[in-house]
């Protein structure tokens, strides 16, 4: 293909359409919006309440909350840029984005999910250091070392979304230009493509693997090491002690790798493969904090003395207009 071949092949697609759901009736568009809306103000609001806490509270200022703030922040982005997009589609008919707009939230969609991905392996680091090694955990797992691991997977989750974005950029797009997904992602995107893309699908495959599963195996086998010393525990209560530190990380990392893997593992219909993909980035965001605040107990009885304060507060400021 010649140069001015390929000039025009890439011209004839500059935008795309967000379709969401291929399969939904229109009359249930604002209901849709409406629940994403939710979804998005929800677990918006619930991370940054958790991040202002730990601003806030200098006695949550430790390695484990450097860690679930870090999540925090990866989820917030993570919405920021998937729902708002998605909720004009269906509000206002609004799905057209550009070529390169669509390109950066790909980009960011898979860099949240990879950067998710490694704060899962931390947070599993972290609790088998704190479980097989106790004695070394305050000198291991400092808030520097922590600070620094977080920083790293900052840096290092923009890699191989970076390189797979790059291989989409230079794709031909020539064809349809519908996104039959509620943002831009690699498969959906790549899938529009003209021409042959097979090296780079393996490419991406192959990243891809190495993002979700080189963290869950490391994961898995963190937590394998953690069930073996807790049965070496002698005492009843020492073993239900160390179950218990342990217990809210295993929730959220289920929570976001056991759906994932079931739709990578599976052939179903593209609106149950949304559907299932939205359930996976979506639910997380949502969920994460309410385990937070259900199962730390600083977080919990932090939120119940504001809450008690502010309690008091009104009824002060009752008693106060009842006697002018």
């Amino acid at each position: 293909m010649d140069g001015m071949a390929q000039r025009n092949l890439t011209s004839v697609v500059t935008e795309f359409f967000i379709i969401g759901f291929p399969g939904l009736d229109s009359k249930y568009y604002s209901l849709m919006a409406t629940g994403f809306f939710i979804i998005y103000v929800t677990a918006v609001a619930e991370n940054c309440l958790l991040v202002v806490l730990f601003v806030l509270q200098p006695s949550l200022q430790k390695p484990m909350y450097i860690i679930m703030v870090s999540l925090a922040l990866s989820d917030i982005g993570f919405c920021t840029v998937a729902l708002p997009k998605v909720i004009a589609r269906y509000w206002f008919d609004d799905g057209t984005i550009s070529f390169h707009v669509c390109l950066f939230q790909r980009q960011m969609v898979h860099y949240f999910g990879a950067l998710t991905s490694l704060i899962m392996l931390i947070m599993a680091l972290d609790r088998y250091v704190a479980i097989c090694f106790p004695l070394w955990y305050p000198t291991l797992m400092t808030k520097r070392m922590v600070g620094f691991l977080n920083g790293f997977a900052w840096v290092m989750a923009l890699i191989c979304p970076g390189v797979t974005t790059i291989q989409s950029s230079q794709m031909y797009f020539c064809g349809s230009n519908q996104i039959l997904h509620c943002f831009c992602d690699m498969v959906t995107l790549n899938s529009l493509a003209c021409g042959d893309i097979s090296m780079q699908s393996t490419v991406a495959l192959a990243l891809s693997s190495i993002v979700l599963m080189v963290p869950f195996s490391l994961i898995m086998l963190s937590y394998a090491h953690i069930i073996i010393a807790v049965l070496r525990i002698a005492s009843m209560q020492g073993r239900l002690k160390a179950i218990s530190i342990c217990i809210t990380q295993f929730c959220i990392i289920s929570i976001y790798y056991i759906p994932r893997l079931f739709v990578y593992m599976s052939t179903i219909n593209t609106d149950a493969r949304i559907g299932l993909v939205l359930i996976y980035s979506l639910l997380p965001p949502l969920v994460n904090p309410l385990i937070y605040c259900f199962r730390t107990t600083e977080i919990k009885h932090i939120l119940l003395r504001l809450f008690r304060r502010g309690h008091s507060v009104s009824q002060e400021t009752k008693v106060s207009a009842v006697s002018r």
